[in-house]
């Protein structure tokens, strides 16, 4: 009897599944179909050289500027109190991580910062992204 159970329950759950491994999402235009509408046309911007920054690409959501941190914020909200100057953000001791403001998920992020040189110190923090 526990065998006819499992082996019942195991065909119920096969045939369910394959129901949803076969499942497409209906679309309104047809592969390959001429009237699909196209995505816009993006600039790619210019690449960053030792004499002057790079322009990003027009599709491209700048979360620091070099002047403030007005896209940033704590974890309750507040605005973010790391320093700003000359163009760069520094981490201001006790003051924690900071956070977009903006929700993001799947994205394509470029970072760009320099290192003292030569270097000195120790590497005392370590910088992390998550998106979620």
């Amino acid at each position: 009897m526990k065998k006819c159970f499992l082996m019942i329950r195991t065909v119920m759950l096969l045939a369910a599944t394959s129901h949803v491994c076969y499942a497409q999402v209906q679309t309104a235009w047809k592969i390959h179909d001429l009237n699909r509408p196209l995505p816009p046309v993006i600039d790619p911007g210019t690449p960053s050289t030792q004499d002057s920054p790079g322009r990003p690409p027009s599709d491209a959501v700048v979360l620091f500027d070099g002047k403030d941190l007005s896209k940033w914020a704590h974890k309750d909200g507040s605005a973010a109190k790391w320093k700003v100057e000359n163009g760069y953000a520094e981490v201001a001791a006790k003051t924690g991580y900071i956070y977009t403001r903006e929700a993001f998920g799947d994205c394509q992020l470029h970072v760009e910062f320099t290192e003292p040189a030569p270097p000195k110190g120790k590497v005392r923090s370590v910088v992390t992204a998550a998106f979620f």
